[in-house]
């Protein structure tokens, strides 16, 4: 019996002791789809090469990196992601949390994070709400940065800037003065704002709004909208999409063969398989993306080319969690602790170059805004290849082309 006991005992300690060495960090994604994956692959990219170099020193005490992978199954219910980041905390015991993507569930699963004071870097959700609680109720809310994308202002910033050079190579091979411009942004609390933005500015920037058509995030035929658009004349269709349905719109666009060129956020449009899957008939399908072989920082090119060996595909801006993981661990080592209050403070003040970014944080913990560092590039698809030409100053960047070319 005391033997027993002493063996229990001395598991129990190990068991501690195994812990007391690692540091638990929270993957949490749809891990069903493209943009969970692509959290978890960039997780496992960080850990391995953290780990492999010999862990984090933590006020000279090296421990290694373990994650925890958590599907949130955010894309079809808000309440499985809050179980799952519930589920991480308090069963797991994870030290941080880095991922979401859909913004209704980030939103919900932020308030869990704020009532364990567990410091979450987001890595997929734009919607301004999430920066705005830091602002509102700072002591409640900063544990939460928002490491990608910019927040739904600024990705409408860089939509823009890239909308009016299109807008530009239209008027000039078109001899149209005024672009017409089509709206089609699924249904989701991330495109309320975009759709806003666009709806005020895209006329002062001399272009027409002929309308604005809302398919679900999952739909698989988007004839009605697509009909609609060809009747209006569209010369750009500005897309707002994050979910399946991106793959849908690419593929009957080039169906259809439209005169109009699609510009705006594809997320699925991001990821290799994209040309696939829609048949190889996204011709010309462009989108705002973060990573392709081009000199955004020094980190990109062989962050993308390690990416693509390791897992036979593209990253697509998920993939962040390994910068995320990587800014976690340079403050961590600079403060010399786990303490979620110092490191927030640190990582405040902190500036990091990434492998799609050049990060540093504003007062509601979202990224600041600046081409060449956080506005991200803009991809087209052409002939099978995503193409990368925007901002057009950085080395790699090749033309974008007209479905008239």
């Amino acid at each position: 019996m005391l033997r027993t006991l002493i063996a229990g005992l001395a598991l129990g300690f190990a068991a501690s002791a195994a812990q007391a060495q690692t540091i638990k960090i929270a993957i949490l994604g749809p891990m069903a789809f493209v943009q969970g994956e692509n959290h978890w692959a960039g997780a496992e990219m960080a850990r391995d090469e953290i780990n492999a170099a010999g862990g984090v020193n933590v006020g000279g005490k090296r421990m290694r990196i373990e994650l925890v992978r958590a599907d949130t199954n955010e894309m079809a219910s808000v309440p499985d992601s809050t179980n799952a980041i519930e589920r991480v905390i308090t069963r797991d015991k994870v030290d941080f949390l880095i991922g979401g993507f859909r913004s209704e569930a980030v939103l919900a699963m932020q308030e869990v994070a704020m009532d364990y004071k567990k410091i979450f870097l987001g890595a997929g959700a734009a919607h301004s709400k999430l920066g705005l609680n830091v602002e509102e109720n700072y002591n409640r809310y900063k544990y939460w940065f928002r490491y990608t994308p910019t927040k739904d202002i600024d990705l409408a910033r860089t939509l823009f800037a890239v909308m009016n050079s299109i807008a530009a190579q239209i008027r000039a091979e078109l001899k149209t003065d005024t672009p017409k411009v089509a709206l089609l942004a699924e249904k989701a609390v991330w495109t309320t704002g975009l759709i806003a933005a666009a709806q005020k500015n895209l006329p002062a920037m001399k272009m027409d709004v002929v309308g604005l058509w809302q398919p679900s995030a999952t739909a698989t035929d988007v004839t009605a909208e697509l009909s609609a658009i060809d009747r209006s004349g569209a010369h750009i269709v500005f897309t707002m999409l994050s979910g399946p349905v991106g793959i849908s719109v690419g593929r009957q666009m080039g169906e259809r063969n439209m005169k109009a060129v699609a510009w705006g956020i594809n997320v699925e449009g991001q990821k290799d398989e994209f040309w696939q899957a829609s048949a190889g008939k996204a011709q010309f399908v462009s989108t705002l993306d973060t990573y392709a072989e081009v000199e955004m920082t020094p980190k990109t090119v062989p962050f993308v080319k390690a990416f693509k060996q390791r897992f036979k595909k593209a990253p697509t801006y998920n993939a962040a969690t390994y910068d995320a993981i990587m800014f976690l661990r340079a403050n961590i080592e600079k403060e010399g602790t786990l303490d979620a209050d110092r490191l927030v403070a640190a990582m405040e003040k902190a500036e990091h170059v990434g492998t799609g970014s050049i990060v540093t944080f504003d007062k509601r913990h979202d990224l600041v805004w600046a081409v060449g560092k956080t506005a991200g590039i803009a991809v087209q698809w052409q002939n099978g290849e995503k193409v990368p030409f925007w901002p057009p100053n950085v080395k790699g960047m090749r033309p974008f082309k007209l479905p008239t070319q």
